[in-house]
């Protein structure tokens, strides 16, 4: 066991996706921020977080010297509340830094490849169709269409089907619509970029795909069927827009170098994800199943494993648990060769609240190494951004 890349193959890697077993052990975030810092001596040239993809637009303008207070760029750069996390907030201060004084072509960009929807919400499409809009120079009247924000974003739009506005008729003419710009913003793709530049061309299209996502997504929210079935299908269309998104950011990243992914194991795995609680059970296919097998030995991933957190309430793994195995030896962290894992059983010992997934067998065979973290409270200090990087902006 080591924190030497060894256990990852790399050789053909275009995406490495990192995993976290939960959002809320901070443990990951500061092992991803040193393990980024790392990779970028290997050629990686970009970081895509599971965020909002058109808010994760202001962070990049961010860190590659444009304008703005860290703390607002930090609340409005990223869903979820991420922004709050001070591993993020480390992060874009530590990109900012190294990019500070290295031409535009040699810069780290940061990306978000989420949808912007959150668990029981998701916005009105009508800014991400109205940006698009306006870059093309087309006089529609998109918010005569798209009536009230609110009746968009309420939680009951997304939660009762009877309340969804995702099937009315105004949203199919605004499906219609935002698909005609769509294929229009392609076919004038020389003309514009020419006018205007490739930066704004692309800003363009990922303000247009995203208002695209939410019409499909508020669409399937409309469709009234059993409660499990149907927040199946909303996990499914949400990681297939994720897929979509990090397929398109590869697209324009593949020039420069590959891509740091960092998420949710189950957003990453290459296997379908579940999750219960009570008589709540969901099964999705992640975006990670999506992309995995369409980029083939160019997708590596990386399962997250926790032993204990003070954060997330989890104490000791039991004896003879995939967690209570790797924990042998180690003191902050360390990468696995999935395949070297000795056989375990899954614990048992965690609750749907926590936002824990222990690992499982069928997660490791399909993984490429491990992560595994035995203490959350022991990796905070020795994986901070400031020391454990401060030489590496000087190596380039």
């Amino acid at each position: 066991m080591s924190k030497d890349f060894h256990a990852l193959p790399l050789a053909s890697c275009s995406v490495l996706a990192l995993g976290e077993p939960t959002h809320r052990e901070p443990a990951f975030g500061w092992v991803r921020n040193e393990l980024f810092a790392r990779l970028t001596r290997l050629g990686f040239r970009s970081i895509a977080l599971e965020t909002d993809r058109v808010a994760a637009l202001r962070v990049d303008d961010f860190v590659k010297g444009g304008e703005g207070d860290p703390d607002e760029v930090a609340r409005e750069g990223f869903s979820h509340g991420f922004g709050r996390l001070e591993t993020n907030r480390r992060l874009i201060a530590w990109l900012r830094e190294h990019n500070a004084g290295l031409p535009p072509r040699e810069h780290l960009t940061f990306h978000g490849f989420d949808v912007p929807t959150e668990t029981t919400s998701a916005p009105s499409p009508r800014r991400c169709l109205e940006h698009a809009r306006d870059y093309l120079g087309l006089d529609l009247d998109l918010s005569g269409l798209s009536g009230a924000d609110e009746q968009w974003s309420r939680t009951e739009a997304v939660t009762d089907p009877a309340m969804s506005v995702g099937a009315t008729p105004e949203a199919a003419q605004l499906r219609s619509l935002a698909e005609d710009m769509l294929t229009l913003l392609h076919s004038h793709a020389a003309e514009r970029i020419a006018q205007t530049s490739r930066a704004e061309w692309l800003r363009a299209r990922t303000h247009l795909t995203a208002g695209l996502g939410l019409l499909r997504y508020h669409r399937q929210a409309a469709q009234r069927l059993e409660r499990n079935a149907r927040l199946s299908r909303l996990f499914a269309t949400r990681d297939a827009l994720m897929a979509q998104n990090l397929l398109d950011i590869r697209s324009i990243e593949g020039g420069r170098g590959p891509t740091l992914v960092f998420a949710h194991n189950v957003h990453l795995q290459r296997t379908p994800s579940s999750w219960s609680m009570g008589e709540l059970h969901v099964e999705w296919p992640g975006a990670g199943t999506v992309v995995a097998p369409l980029l083939g030995e160019q997708y590596v991933f990386v399962a997250g494993s926790l032993g204990r957190s003070e954060a997330v309430g989890l104490g000791d793994p039991e004896p003879g648990t995939y967690e209570s195995v790797l924990r042998d030896g180690v003191t902050d962290w360390t990468l696995v060769p999935a395949g070297s894992v000795t056989a375990a059983r899954t614990r048992t010992d965690t609750t749907p609240q926590q936002g824990y997934f222990p690992l499982e067998r069928a997660v490791l065979d399909t993984a490429d190494a491990v992560l595994h973290v035995p203490d959350g409270a022991a990796v905070t200090c020795a994986a901070d951004l400031p020391g454990a990087l401060a030489g590496v902006g000087s190596e380039r």
